[in-house]
């Protein structure tokens, strides 16, 4: 069976292309991100899971958003260097994207159509909505902007310990 991820390739902040087929056997948390928002203080909660489970299989992606109050207009250069001087993130963060509308990344559209929101709802809301993908490419849960990335420690360590 092809990985459900196989198929999804999507640019790094500095513009070289990453192939998810790349993470097969990880566990993915991919986050849309902004730098200029209430919730971008939650970068350091991100790098935080970064450090605690890189080496177990963890990978977070970043994904600079602009859709949610123009809170990320700057340019990826601008985005990459505030993420790394204000919160020290070492943890791979993408290219701009759109995660709803027409132009959604096609990775949002399918993340989105395996884990609707509330009451169904495909449409990300707001910033730092967080989608936990297991090691078998399989979204495991969304989280909302408000949970804070120290709350899904549970959810990715059950994760880990799950066999691809």
């Amino acid at each position: 069976m092809t990985h459900p991820l196989a198929h999804f390739t999507a640019d790094r902040i500095d513009g070289t292309p990453l192939a998810l087929s790349d993470l097969q056997g990880r566990v993915l948390l991919i986050v849309n991100t902004a730098s200029a928002c209430g919730f971008t203080p939650q970068f350091a909660g991100l790098e935080a899971l970064h450090q605690r489970y890189k080496d177990q299989g963890l990978t977070v992606l970043g994904f600079p958003c602009n859709q949610f109050g123009a809170q990320d207009p700057g340019s990826n250069t601008e985005i990459g260097a505030f993420c790394q001087k204000n919160y020290g993130v070492s943890f791979e963060m993408m290219a701009k994207v759109e995660v709803n509308g027409a132009q959604a990344h096609p990775l949002f559209q399918w993340l989105k159509s395996q884990a609707p929101g509330v009451l169904g709802s495909e449409g990300i809301k707001w910033n730092f909505t967080k989608f936990l993908v297991g090691r078998d490419g399989q979204v495991l849960q969304r989280y909302a902007s408000i949970d804070a990335p120290a709350k899904l420690a549970n959810d990715i360590e059950q994760a880990l310990a799950s066999a691809a």
